[in-house]
């Protein structure tokens, strides 16, 4: 009779014990109770900054944890064997969780997230204050591109495998996953550029102004005729060229004039170099010809500017500043990279020619000499 009771009392328990959960399931009362299950990562990523084989490369690694983080759990990140992680420590890593940088520092604390590298396993754990929410995206830099809480200067050489290489997200983190990279050998691309250089002497038309000098042109020029004509005692005479050069040189070029002889006649009278045959080389405001009768070089004579503003000279020309024609090359533009043969100071120049006599020049209607512009690029 014991027997038959208590049977019958296990029988209605487990009855009512299914009638329970029978109601509970019809009611959706057990959500309520559902547990978080382990995920993958999702929206996976790593971006190199270098994908070539044994080089040293930046990594920025991307991906969206479904379920958070628990204040004390961590991430890892295992580089394949072919990665080399070298010195690469907690001050070449940035982590920034759902867009926001954070503090990093070798251990966790309130705020910061503990960073530490060992072998090949990068770990990170949370803040001792704070998790991670589900569904937050998380952005972890490793190299020169950490820069939020320090400045990285290490990097992670690259496998030397051509082919692609794995990096496994996990940790204490109920989620996790995993990430490939491409090792590819690198693209070299040739060409060829030929050199190229034109240089090229105008004429200018009279009335034309040259490196601020008052007295304006006399004469029209051509590009190979300075024709000063008569010059009349104690009046200034001014011609001028212009000057053009393209190049594709690297490193510039620059253009010097030289007389082959001294402005002479048949009779063997010259037009000395400025100022009263000194032939100078420093540029000096322009002045007439000091005429003493005792010393012939102070009868007349002539000298060159320039309104370049090229920085290959020694002695730079200042406003209406003047030197002597010479046998010696004399730097009358220039410039330190490509020249396009138009903008002034760079590849186009005016080059001006004064002459004065006095009353004691020798006459002479054949006073001529020659120059010779060189034009030489730097490749």
């Amino acid at each position: 009779m014991t027997n038959t009771v208590r049977t019958v009392g296990t029988l209605q328990a487990v009855a009512m014990a299914v009638g329970i959960a029978v109601f509970l399931w019809s009611t959706g009362l057990p959500t309520l109770f559902r547990f978080a299950e382990a995920a993958s990562i999702t929206s996976a990523s790593d971006t190199l900054s270098s994908s070539a084989p044994s080089l040293a490369s930046n990594h920025t690694i991307e991906f969206t944890t479904p379920n958070g983080l628990s204040i004390g759990q961590t991430i890892t990140l295992t580089f394949a064997g072919g990665f080399t992680m070298g010195s690469v420590g907690e001050d070449d890593i940035d982590i920034d969780v759902n867009g926001l940088a954070t503090s990093t520092a070798a251990a966790a604390g309130a705020g910061v997230w503990g960073v530490d590298v060992t072998g090949s396993v990068v770990t990170l754990e949370t803040p001792t204050d704070t998790g991670v929410a589900s569904a937050t995206p998380i952005v972890i830099r490793i190299g020169n591109n950490a820069v939020d809480f320090g400045t990285g200067v290490n990097q992670i050489l690259n496998p030397a495998a051509t082919t692609s290489h794995a990096i496994d997200i996990a940790g204490t983190m109920q989620d996790s996953g995993q990430v490939r990279v491409a090792i590819v050998d690198q693209v070299i691309v040739s060409a060829n550029v030929d050199t190229s250089l034109t240089f090229t002497v105008s004429g200018v038309t009279s009335g034309s102004s040259v490196n601020s000098s008052p007295t304006t042109t006399a004469d029209n020029t051509t590009s190979t005729a300075l024709p000063f004509g008569t010059l009349a005692a104690g009046v200034s005479k001014v011609l001028a060229q212009d000057l053009s050069v393209t190049t594709n040189a690297s490193n510039g070029y620059t253009v010097t004039v030289e007389e082959t002889g001294p402005l002479q006649s048949t009779t063997g009278a010259i037009i000395d170099g400025f100022i009263d045959g000194s032939n100078t080389v420093t540029p000096t405001a322009w002045q007439g010809p000091s005429a003493a009768i005792a010393d012939p070089t102070t009868y007349g004579h002539w000298g060159l500017t320039s309104d370049d503003g090229t920085t290959t000279r020694s002695l730079e020309f200042g406003t209406d500043e003047w030197v002597s024609a010479s046998t010696t090359p004399i730097v009358v533009m220039g410039h330190t990279g490509p020249a396009d043969g138009t903008t002034p100071g760079v590849g186009a120049a005016r080059v001006g020619y004064q002459a004065q006599i006095s009353a004691l020049q020798e006459a002479g209607d054949d006073y001529t000499t020659t120059l010779r512009y060189i034009a030489t690029p730097t490749f």
